[in-house]
């Protein structure tokens, strides 16, 4: 939510930006250690698997509310990490295939070229 707000003492004018959160989400690591979401962190690793992928700003942050709306909608307060990165993964297929084999790759950690190989044709095969 975008509001134009003015300051009592001096008169200046301006814009802050509100988002709604339902709930405070904990994320569980692989290892079992337990944080709090971070919507940042998300967009951050999203626009990494972008760069120089002809997708807008205002695209990327979509796709992050999307997961995030998900994620407080689901009525869970601790979700895997796991379940966000498929969360991302299923968004990025939509919007760009090389943001989302980029994103596979770190997230599913491949270790050779066949690795790219054998994960993309996997997805064509999904796919139909």
């Amino acid at each position: 939510m975008r509001r134009r707000r003015g300051c009592d003492n001096c008169g200046a004018r301006f814009t802050t930006f509100e988002r709604v959160q339902l709930r405070e989400i904990t994320v569980v690591k692989r290892d079992g250690k337990r944080v709090p979401f971070e919507r940042e962190k998300l967009a951050r690793v999203i626009t990494i698997a972008l760069r120089k992928r002809p997708v807008s700003p205002e695209q990327i942050d979509q796709i992050v509310s999307g997961i995030a709306r998900k994620l407080e909608s689901s009525g869970e307060m601790e979700v895997a990490s796991q379940d966000i990165g498929e969360l991302a993964m299923e968004s990025l297929r939509v919007v760009d295939p090389v943001g989302y084999v980029r994103y596979a790759s770190v997230y599913r950690e491949f270790d050779a070229p066949s690795d790219f190989a054998a994960f993309i044709k996997q997805s064509e095969l999904d796919e139909d």
